[in-house]
């Protein structure tokens, strides 16, 4: 594996990685998709609390069954709120883990960051985190009173 080309990108047998991981687990359901250069997957699942307890087992399964691994994830995308306590906490602990882990950029967003954009699609995240400068590697929770 080569860690870095000219273009200061992490490259797997001479591929530039561009996968990015969308999280949510502060709503009804659990929501994860992944966004690559030609495809977005995505899967949900029953927000229970014995999910959250399983949130990295289906993450794995979830990225196997798309044929990656986590070293193909460049980027990663998480719902800091407001929403469950127990999902912001899960999700917020499993995103920072994987980042000191396997040096993955995170970007802790909120709906309420992109406040004057109507009908956001999930695959709009990742643009909407660049558009209005959500900072990485950076958490704010929010949790609903």
């Amino acid at each position: 594996m080569i860690l870095f080309s000219s273009a200061l990108e992490p490259i797997i047998e001479n591929r530039i990685i561009m996968n990015k991981l969308v999280i949510d687990v502060i709503n009804e359901k659990i929501f994860l998709m992944i966004i690559t250069k030609d495809d977005i997957y995505n899967i949900t699942k029953e927000n229970t609390k014995i999910n959250y307890e399983k949130l990295t087992l289906i993450l794995k399964d979830f990225l196997n069954s798309n044929n990656l691994k986590l070293e193909d994830i460049k980027k990663i995308y998480v719902n800091r709120g407001p929403g469950s306590f127990a999902g912001i906490r899960n999700s917020l602990s499993i995103v920072k883990a994987i980042n000191v882990a396997r040096k993955i950029d995170y970007y802790c967003y909120s709906l309420k960051d992109f406040n004057d954009q109507k009908d956001i699609k999930y695959e709009d995240i990742p643009n909407l985190c660049d558009k209005f400068k959500i900072k990485k590697n950076l958490i704010k929770p929010i949790y609903l009173s």
